[in-house]
C-alpha cells in the first residue's frame, strides 16, 4: 500500500501565508491547518507557536542575526568599524521586514510585535545598548550616554529605510555596500554606504577614545 505523502514545512507555510494576507494575525490556527489539508495539531509539531508561524509564513525574521554577532564583536577589532558594519545589518534586516510590515497594514491586518510584548525597535535600541555600555566599560569609548547613541543609530537607519519604501526606491543589496570606501579600498561609494558611513562619521565624532 502506498504511503500518504506528508505535507511539507513550506507548504504549511504557503498555507499560513495565505490566510494570515487575508485576516491578518487575528487568522485562527484551525482556519490555516484547513487550508492546509493538516490536523491543528500537526501545525503545532512543527512551529511551537503562533507567532513563530506567522514571522515564518511571512519572511520575517523573529531575531535579528547581528543580534547574535554583537557578544563576539565586544571588546575586539576596530570599533567604529564594528559599528558600520552593524548599522548595514540594522539596515539588511529592516528592508526586509518593513515592506511586509506595511503591507500587511495597509490592508488593515492585525499583527504581533516583533519581539514580543515590546516593540521590535525598542528592543534593538535596548540590544544596542547594552553592547555600547560593554565597550565604554573596556574605555573603548568616551564617556557618553549610551542609549542616546543607539537610538541615534538605530533611529537613523530606520529612517532611511522607511523613506526608501515610502519613496519606493529601488533598494542597493546592503550586502554590496562599499564599506571599502572606509577601508580605502578604492571601490566606488554608493547613496547607502554614504549615509550609513557619514551617519558613524558623524556619531564617532561624539564618543571616539581619547587618543591621550
Amino acid at each position: 500500500m502506498a504511503r500518504i505523502p506528508r505535507i511539507t514545512n513550506q507548504q504549511i507555510l504557503e498555507a499560513a501565508r495565505q490566510v494570515f494576507l487575508q485576516q491578518g494575525f487575528g487568522a485562527s490556527t484551525l482556519e490555516i491547518a484547513q487550508q492546509a489539508g493538516i490536523s491543528e495539531a500537526s501545525i503545532f509539531k512543527r512551529f511551537t507557536t503562533k507567532e513563530e508561524l506567522f514571522f515564518a509564513a511571512m519572511g520575517i525574521p523573529e531575531k535579528p542575526l547581528w543580534v547574535n554577532e554583537l557578544e563576539s564583536l565586544c571588546g575586539k577589532g576596530d570599533l567604529k568599524e564594528n559599528l558600520i558594519n552593524i548599522c548595514v545589518q540594522i539596515m539588511e534586516f529592516y528592508r526586509e521586514v518593513l515592506p511586509q510590515i506595511m503591507m500587511l497594514r495597509s490592508r488593515g491586518n492585525a499583527m504581533p510585535e516583533l519581539g514580543g510584548k515590546e516593540p521590535r525597535p525598542m528592543l534593538d535600541v535596548k540590544v544596542l545598548t547594552a553592547f555600547l555600555e560593554r565597550e565604554l566599560n573596556q574605555n573603548r569609548l568616551r564617556l557618553c550616554d549610551p542609549q542616546t547613541v543607539a537610538h541615534i543609530l538605530v533611529g537613523s537607519v530606520m529612517n532611511y529605510v522607511f523613506l526608501e519604501q515610502m519613496s519606493s526606491q529601488i533598494s542597493m543589496p546592503t550586502a554590496e555596500l562599499a564599506i571599502g570606501t572606509y577601508l580605502n579600498s578604492g571601490d566606488p561609494a554608493t547613496e547607502v554606504s554614504v549615509f550609513i558611513l557619514s551617519l558613524v562619521d558623524i556619531v564617532w565624532q561624539g564618543i571616539a577614545p581619547s587618543q591621550d
